[in-house]
Formats: C-alpha cells, structure tokens, sequence
C-alpha cells in the first residue's frame, strides 16, 4: 500500500495544531491553520518525488 505524503503532512499539521492550539487556548484556529500547513507541505513534498 503506497502512503500518500500529503496525508501524512496533513496528519503532523493535526499534532502540530492540537499542540500549539491548546498553549495558545485557541484550538479550532490552530487545528485549521495545523491541517492546511500540513497538507499544502505534503502536497509540495508529493510533487517533488514523482
């Protein structure tokens, strides 16, 4: 089974958001802000390997 890097990126934008979010006590903008980073860093990181 092949793993797609932008699930991946978006999975570790989740973690990154969850975390900053709850420091900050503004979780649902951390957790939006954590998912497109994420996804547009894994989106980046997909291109670059085909």
């Amino acid at each position: 089974m092949k793993k797609s890097k932008i699930s991946i990126g978006a999975g570790i934008g989740l973690v990154v958001g969850v975390i900053i979010g709850s420091v900050t006590d503004n979780i649902g903008l951390w957790i939006s802000l954590g998912l497109c980073f994420g996804a547009g860093i894994g989106t980046v990181l997909d291109k670059k390997t085909k």
